[in-house]
């Protein structure tokens, strides 16, 4: 199908598709669609800003029958704010529909929680931990769902969830549907996914995400400068409308906010180590623009959609590169122009490379008294080194050691050799 008009959906449906402006399917939306209508397990591996969440809400709505007073489907994300994009955009869709849906995060009251239940839910949207405990109190009748849609799949893996997810989705049917969405599929989370899925259909969406448009890349030499002081420095280059600032660490977000808060600039941070209430609070005021800067983790790339970002910062390297795909993916979104800035030391050349391998095309800059100026690439220095080391090599072959010696003829030699030397530099400096 090329058009989403193509596909036979319900009225209700083709008109949300229609009020959102959906055209065409994206690529993992035109592979995926079609295996959830026919209800056929898969995984679908494709990065951040590919469409993916619209390539199973959009199907699982279709299947749904609002007539059957019953759950029908689970959608579960790994964080409140990611499970809480996909119950809006859900909600949006079923508007003025009879289709019934709840969601169900950590950090609310439970009783409430168990509330929103009684209305009988044909979907649910949530956090792996509040549906475990939701299904094991017996206040969600889990067991008549057999459609389980998981999303960010390695991220779940990473922060532990896997386990909940497995407690509920063994009381739910045999004839269980599957259907796992994930930018990378660690070998760790392989024995699960084989507990659950027989013989699924594996979607992958390239290799790489493909280079956005609008966006640029500057690599920053931070050299002998203090990293902290640096980052202050390129702070004076930029006007952002929003910046992500990220570290690998709770603790080093926590000390750079608090770094950056001595020295004038005021920042919101964005990591684990919040309670439900201080990320609740620290989002609103994000999205009511109190803050121009956001320290933030990894975390923040994955599960959280910050909408207006001009501007991220790698204060440090990721330790897995491909998350740096994910950190830059926050920028330059919906038709906007983006800048991704890289703050890097000599150590971490060989990071630097492997990152350009995924495609990055980086721009060598820097910032001097407030202005942006264009520094020499850091290989440079290295072709330069190589181009002198050749012109010595050729000038030691054209110069032989006299078959009879005589005194001095070493200083001659040399002299002869530096003639050599001369004539290449003329030559290669007229190429």
């Amino acid at each position: 199908m090329s058009k989403f008009t193509d596909y036979q959906f319900k009225p209700f449906l083709r008109e949300a598709i229609g009020r959102l402006g959906f055209e065409n399917p994206t690529p993992i939306q035109k592979e995926i669609i079609p295996l959830i209508l026919k209800g056929t397990n898969a995984i679908g591996q494709a990065h951040t800003g590919t469409g993916k969440s619209h390539s199973f809400i959009i199907p699982v709505l279709e299947r749904v029958d609002s007539s059957v007073e019953a759950l029908q489907a689970v959608i579960t994300a790994p964080t409140r704010e990611l499970a809480t994009q996909l119950f809006n955009e859900l909600t949006k869709m079923t508007e003025g529909t009879d289709i019934r849906s709840s969601l169900l995060i950590g950090g609310t009251d439970k009783i409430r929680s168990a509330s929103k239940l009684k209305s009988n839910p044909h979907i649910v949207v949530g956090t792996p931990g509040r549906i475990s405990d939701m299904a094991e109190s017996g206040a969600l009748a889990i067991h008549t769902a057999n459609i389980l849609v998981i999303d960010e799949a390695d991220l779940a893996f990473d922060m532990g969830f896997i386990e909940a997810i497995d407690k509920f989705a063994s009381k739910m049917p045999v004839e269980l549907e599957m259907y796992v969405f994930s930018a990378t599929i660690p070998e760790k989370l392989k024995p699960f996914l084989t507990k659950y899925m027989e013989s699924p259909v594996h979607v992958k969406i390239g290799d790489r995400k493909p280079l956005t448009e609008g966006m640029r890349y500057t690599l920053v030499p931070v050299r002998s400068m203090n990293k902290k002081k640096k980052l202050l420095t390129v702070l004076e280059g930029i006007n952002p409308y929003l910046a992500i600032i990220f570290t690998n660490t709770r603790q080093n977000a926590d000390g750079l906010a608090n770094y950056l808060a001595e020295n004038g600039i005021k920042a919101g941070r964005i990591h684990g180590d919040l309670s439900p209430r201080e990320r609740t609070r620290m989002m609103k005021q994000i999205r009511d623009l109190e803050y121009q800067y956001i320290v933030a983790t990894d975390l923040a790339a994955r599960g959280i959609d910050i909408p207006g970002v001009s501007h991220v910062i790698n204060f440090e390297l990721p330790d897995e590169l491909e998350f740096f795909i994910h950190r830059v993916g926050r920028t330059a979104r919906a038709g906007l122009e983006g800048t991704a800035i890289t703050l890097y030391e000599p150590t971490e050349e060989d990071k630097i490379v492997q990152i350009e391998k995924l495609g990055i095309p980086f721009v060598h800059e820097d910032v001097k008294n407030g202005e942006w100026i264009e520094v020499k690439e850091r290989h440079a220095r290295k072709n330069r080194v190589k181009g002198a080391d050749d012109i010595d090599r050729k000038a030691n072959s054209f110069v032989r050691k006299p078959a009879k010696v005589k005194p001095g003829y070493k200083k001659k030699m040399a002299q002869e050799v530096e003639k050599v030397k001369k004539r290449e530099r003329r030559l290669n400096r007229k190429k």
